[in-house]
């Protein structure tokens, strides 16, 4: 064989199999629970104006089924409306209407979006601040140790 084509066999990189696993390294990403998991009635609802209600949004669903559960997401600090909702229905039907019905449509002079969700419930909240070690001494068994005493060392002394 000729340079070229030893070359090419050394650098070819093994094939993969094609059915390979997802390449999100989540801990979360595989483990979904049955509670996790969407049955198909709960619905994301996206592009909502800020003066948008949880009522305004239980009204308008209603009217394509027994709603039984709305949560407007806000901040935490400031509680204004981060302009998305979940909305649980009662069942599965009334749901896949309202996403025919109302995506794309107008709520408070804008055009939402509703899709089902690929969650049965919003994530939890995160707390908002930093939760790590509350002080040095946590993080490497020991009392916080601050970098140089303050002194010279021998080796550190100024020469003449």
């Amino acid at each position: 064989k000729n340079l070229s084509s030893k070359m090419s066999e050394r650098s070819r990189s093994p094939r993969r199999s094609p059915a390979r696993r997802s390449r999100s390294r989540s801990p979360h990403s595989e483990k979904r629970t049955e509670e996790e998991a969407n049955r198909g009635n709960t619905l994301y609802v996206a592009n909502l104006s800020f003066r948008t209600r949880e009522s305004d949004l239980e009204r308008v669903f209603s009217k394509y089924g027994k709603v039984l559960d709305c949560r407007l997401i806000t901040d935490p600090r400031t509680r204004e409306s981060r302009g998305f909702a979940f909305i649980t229905m009662d069942d599965k039907q009334g749901a896949e209407e309202a996403v025919r019905k109302l995506d794309r449509s107008e709520l408070d002079g804008r055009n939402i979006t509703v899709e089902k969700s690929r969650r049965s419930r919003p994530y939890d909240p995160t707390p908002g601040k930093y939760m790590g070690p509350a002080e040095a001494s946590t993080r490497f068994g020991g009392p916080a140790r601050r970098y140089g005493s303050g002194r010279y060392d021998r080796a550190d002394e100024p020469h003449d």
